[in-house]
């Protein structure tokens, strides 16, 4: 029995945790990626089975570099089987990935025991490769980096033994291995280089042409079985590998989505995490004996090298130790130099801890052998490893099944909230499908229920019987809360529903109606209605908004089930530097909050809590979907002035007369284009809004667009508008250069085709400019030249007074200073409508037009009118310099 169990303890211990899991598997969700990865597969399969000319994924066109080696197998198995029921798919694919992670930890096994020719420290790294809490829960609803880590460890093993055995067969092998592993993620192309160095090094070392013979042939059999593999398994490469190849390193180095990542209290975008990113939830998230002893083997391995590097060319257990460290090491700094886009914790680097249990075996060795006549020395350092190993176990226990959110004793796991207001931990929302499991199962038994804020993809994850009981209905009965990045949904929800907390993971189940509600929290909402509605709202749009301190309540009475669909939520702008206290919110905002709301008798309630920063904007409104949200209406509100509602009274109530009678109002000022409408619902801002600005010099534009002659700006309302107290405002940048025309409006609603109308507010402060100063012209238009513009203004002016054109002739000093076709006039014709450069105000109209940048002899201007000739004119002598 001993010698049974010194011979295939691997094997067995891999059999009992292998029948553990198959019997837990069901107690894991359904992951983010699952259904993505297993469309990925149905499209692979179509195509090659000749139902698709090309690999169909429009939902997800970046997704084809990704292989299919894992995928497809399961999809064949699924079909065999004849499972139409997700429930069982999902099962099935769970199983299938944790049979792989179990595979990996047998070759672990293996592979250690061939290194270091002792079973029982290759069977301690057997258990800290399978005893890492993370990777096991992801082996079960992680798709992609789990499978490639463990076909990585079983590439590692089929590394060492063709190096050791020296055959074809052996490097074919290992070929196609590398070649499965390249296939599941990318990055196992670094074994290539690797595989061609050791061979490299095994070359320079032969001196007899025999030796180097059969050194090149398995090297080039190692090649070329890996790149049949690669190719084999890669459909999308079935056509031209080179841009399948090129293709999957550029999504790889290039992830275009940009996620928030919250790190060590900081929340940073994906783009910004500190080189230390990856190293540091390497170090909080594994269990300690494989950091001390990893740590140690890797100390010693450099000692040994450093001490005799000439060994790590003869020596092929220490060369390859070496790669190990490399292969550890290597990736790391390769994306932190890179600044790689990293988010949901080091998941995406998963496969670094594939060399740790066997440099951990390496650092055990040592100490087990550092005194080799103290026989209590080792059974001590055995008793404390399986100490630490049994803790671990212990804690993956408590944790089940959401082991994916272990933390080590190296950050502080007691302090309430500490980890969550810390680390992002959530991404996953496996807790989904246990919540609604707790509601049909433990609270509603018999009933049908309507819950907000779970996926399609968690709902297939119940068995048929469960999920036929969730219905769409437009009268919801709760809402599911996650805590994405830590960010609480609402900051004053622990005051107002208890938190119930599914598998460790910080999922709310809150109810939506009285009916579901405890007395209690029914009692507690009714003092929030009660305390709002004391005061007066804050702004009025399709919810009432009322603020008292840091809280926000939005409320609207006798509204409709369907009125509590989607999110509440709050975009807040810091006051501060930067902060634009008279102008729109524009860009980014610095934070989001947001919440559902509660239907309390006839009323619809939502509270959300703000930050304790100085806060300068807010955007509220109601937003269906996750990342990009739809909004269904936003308003704005503002700290810093009584309502940003003043900005449209700033506009004025006077048209600009070439807008007369279109769909929208169009103003300039401060450099946007505005758009604004009274009387403006939900459906008068549904199409899109096109925008195209013709620049006076097409050399203004990209190069790209100067064919074109215009630049494009095409958007819908929801994302630079806002909706509020009835009306409709939209501002858009526009570009510095000097602006021709524009053609603007909404597909198949209205359009304009003029110049920029000038705003109210920027004619207001050209006319206080001219405050008690003489005009250098006067007559029906005052004239003014002033700095580098020549100005109209007449105080008493009606839209008939500005429906002539103006005809503007400026001749030079310099004749050569004008176009080649203008010389043999003499003049600059800038002939001009006055809504290109003016605009009425107040009974007031004013027009600032811009002057050449060359001498100025004289000016010429007035107005004309078609078989009328001259109404008027006036002359100028040169500008005062």
């Amino acid at each position: 029995m001993v010698n049974f169990l010194a011979a295939h303890g691997g094997l067995v211990v891999c059999g009992l945790f292998l029948l553990a899991g198959l019997g837990l598997a069901k107690d894991y969700s359904v992951g983010w990626d699952e259904f993505i990865n297993r469309a990925i597969a149905i499209g692979n399969l179509n195509y090659i089975l000749g139902q698709t000319d090309h690999i169909v994924l429009a939902q997800w066109p970046l997704e084809r570099f990704y292989g299919v080696s894992f995928e497809l197998p399961l999809l064949l198995l699924e079909h065999a089987l004849n499972l139409e029921d997700y429930y069982y798919i999902h099962l099935l694919r769970a199983a299938g990935a944790h049979i792989l992670f179990i595979l990996g930890g047998y070759y672990c096994y293996r592979l250690t025991r061939q290194l270091f020719n002792n079973h029982l420290i290759a069977f301690f790294a057997l258990l800290i490769f399978l005893l890492h809490p993370r990777l096991y829960a992801h082996s079960f609803f992680n798709p992609k980096d789990l499978p490639f880590a463990s076909m990585l460890m079983i590439a590692l093993y089929l590394m060492e033994r063709a190096f050791r055995r020296d055959t074809a067969g052996a490097f074919i092998l290992l070929g196609m291995a590398v070649g499965i592993a390249t296939n599941l993620r990318i990055m196992g192309i670094m074994l290539f280089p690797a595989v061609i160095a050791m061979r490299g090094l095994d070359l320079w070392g032969t001196p007899d042409r025999a030796g180097r013979r059969r050194i090149l042939t398995t090297g080039g059999l190692f090649v070329l079985t890996a790149l049949i593999a690669i190719y084999g398994l890669s459909p999308y490469a079935w056509t031209n590998p080179f841009t399948y190849i090129g293709g999957a390193l550029n999504q790889m180095a290039n992830v275009e989505v940009i996620h928030p990542v919250l790190f060590q209290g900081k929340v940073l975008n994906s783009l910004q995490v500190p080189p230390h990113y990856i190293p540091t939830w390497l170090a909080i998230t594994t269990p300690l004996p494989a950091l001390l002893l990893g740590g140690i083997g890797a100390a010693v391995l450099v000692v040994r090298c450093g001490a005799c590097p000439g060994a790590v060319f003869r020596n092929g257990r220490l060369r390859f130790c070496c790669l190990l460290l490399a292969c550890l090491i290597l990736p790391p700094l390769t994306v932190a130099l890179a600044e790689a886009n990293l988010y949901d914790d080091w998941r995406h680097l998963y496969f670094v801890y594939v060399p740790i249990p066997l440099l951990a075996a390496a650092g055990l060795h040592w100490v087990v052998t550092a005194f080799p006549r103290r026989r209590a020395w080792r059974l001590g350092a055995y008793a404390l490893l399986m100490a630490g190993l049994g803790l671990t176990l212990l804690q993956m226990a408590q944790l089940h099944p959401a082991q994916h959110l272990y933390f080590n004793f190296l950050v502080d796991r007691a302090t309430p909230d500490y980890l969550r207001t810390r680390y992002s931990i959530t991404h996953w929302r496996l807790a989904v499908t246990p919540a609604l499991e707790y509601l049909l199962e433990r609270r509603h038994p018999e009933e049908q229920l309507a819950v907000l804020g779970a996926p399609d993809y968690t709902e297939a994850g119940l068995p048929a019987a469960l999920r036929q009981r969730l219905t769409n209905a437009a009268d919801l009965d709760y809402a599911l809360i996650g805590y994405p990045n830590s960010h609480q949904p609402d900051l004053a929800f622990n005051a107002i529903y208890t938190l119930a907390v599914f598998n460790n993971s910080l999922m709310a189940v809150k109810p939506l109606k009285d009916s579901r509600m405890d007395g209690l929290a029914v009692e507690r909402y009714r003092e929030l209605y009660r305390q709002a509605v004391s005061g007066k709202p804050v702004l009025r749009a399709e919810y009432d908004l009322y603020r008292q301190g840091r809280r926000l309540t939005f409320i609207k009475e006798n509204c409709p089930a369907d009125d509590r669909a989607g999110r509440f939520g709050v975009k807040v702008y810091r006051a501060g530097p930067g902060s634009q206290p008279g102008r729109f919110p524009e860009g980014a905002a610095d934070d989001f909050f947001s919440n559902y709301g509660v239907q309390l008798e006839s009323s619809c309630l939502a509270v959300i809590e703000l930050p304790d920063y100085p806060v300068a904007h807010l955007v509220v409104g109601q937003y269906i979907g996750g990342t990009g949200s739809r909004a269904i209406w936003e308003a704005a509100h503002s700290f810093t002035r009584p309502s940003l509602g003043e900005m449209a009274a700033e506009l004025g109530r006077s048209r600009v007369g070439a807008t007369e009678g279109i769909g929208f109002e169009l103003y300039r000022q401060d450099g946007q284009l505005i758009y604004y409408r009274e009387g403006c619902g939900a459906g008068d801002t549904t199409a899109r809004f096109f925008l195209h600005i013709i620049p006076e010099n097409t050399g203004s534009l990209a190069a790209r667009r100067q064919d074109y002659g215009f630049e494009s700006r095409g958007f819908y309302f929801d994302r630079p508008g806002l909706r509020f107290d009835g009306q409709c405002l939209v501002t858009v940048e526009l570009p510095d250069y000097p602006i021709a025309r524009i053609r603007t409006g909404q597909d198949g609603v209205w359009s304009f085709n003029g110049y920029p109308p000038v705003s109210p507010g920027a004619l207001r402060e050209w006319a206080a400019v001219l405050t008690g100063r003489e005009p250098d012209f006067q007559g029906e238009f005052n004239l003014f030249i002033h700095g580098s513009a020549l100005i109209y203004r007449r105080e008493s002016c009606a839209a008939v007074d500005t429906a002539a054109g103006f005809f503007l002739h400026i001749t030079p000093v310099d004749t050569t200073s004008l176009a080649v076709e203008r010389r043999e006039f003499g003049f600059e014709s800038r002939d001009f409508e006055f809504a290109r450069w003016g605009g009425h105000f107040d009974g007031k109209c004013l027009a600032a037009v811009p002057l050449p940048g060359y001498a100025i002899a004289g000016i010429r201007t007035g107005q004309y009118a078609a078989g009328q000739g001259e109404i008027w004119s006036a002359e100028l002598g040169p500008p005062a310099q």
